[in-house]
């Protein structure tokens, strides 16, 4: 008997990628963050003035990454139905057609024509769009892509990566925070690269390089930035 709780190989793909997607989010976070702080501390020593601008700059990044994926996701969201749709028409249409384009997709796969055939009638009867949406578009009706979710995990993970270099850059004193946010944020990245690459079973080493090396460079870059304003 199989357990219902139990994930499906679908399930824990699209999970993954929404964890993957979260991690992503996380090192976007952090990295936005850590180059406005500390470009900022760069430019003054004011911790109020240096807060305002990572909050500023975490909400806005937020937002906009929310906003984008939303965005993203719906006109994703938007074709699949519209795919659906294309395919409900055809079963009402030509059942028959349908039917046969179901067992092409068997015999492909490599069953004989006879059990493909027979395979594609038995789930046909049980729910003809489902199985031919798993089939032909690897699609599950009752499952597609939210948009709302999307944006949630956006903000929610921007945000939680956005507060490591918030915190190190007011919390620590002046003459040891840039240097302090920089080391906090190198490990932070760490950390998200190779999770990140984890995830998408890709070299831990390379995409680890990748994600620090491009987080320095920005924090290098807002810092020097800083540095041609400083007010004090």
């Amino acid at each position: 008997m199989v357990d219902d709780a139990e994930p499906s190989r679908g399930d824990l793909g699209g999970r993954l990628n929404q964890l993957r997607a979260g991690v992503l989010g996380a090192n976007d976070g952090i990295v936005s963050t850590a180059g406005i702080v500390i470009g900022m501390a760069a430019a003054t020593n004011s911790v109020p003035v240096i807060l305002a601008a990572g909050l500023a700059g975490l909400a806005a990044g937020a937002l906009s990454m929310a906003s984008g994926e939303y965005v993203s996701v719906s006109t994703q969201r938007d074709t699949e139905r519209a795919l659906l749709e294309a395919e409900r028409a055809q079963l009402a249409r030509d059942p028959e057609g349908a039917l046969q384009e179901l067992a092409d997709e068997y015999v492909a796969k490599g069953l004989s024509a006879p059990l493909a055939l027979q395979v594609a009638t038995e789930l046909s009867a049980g729910d003809a769009l489902g199985a031919h949406a798993d089939a032909e578009l690897h699609l599950d009706p009752d499952a597609l892509t939210n948009p709302w979710q999307a944006a949630a995990a956006s903000i929610v993970s921007f945000t939680i990566g956005g507060i490591l270099p918030l915190l190190a850059i007011v919390l620590v004193p002046v003459d040891v925070r840039v240097p302090v946010t920089f080391v906090a944020v190198v490990l932070a990245l760490v950390l998200t690269g190779y999770v990140s690459a984890r995830l998408g079973h890709a070299p831990t080493s390379r995409a680890t390089v990748r994600t620090v090396v491009g987080g320095a460079l920005a924090m290098g870059a807002t810092f020097a930035l800083g540095s041609a304003f400083d007010v004090g």
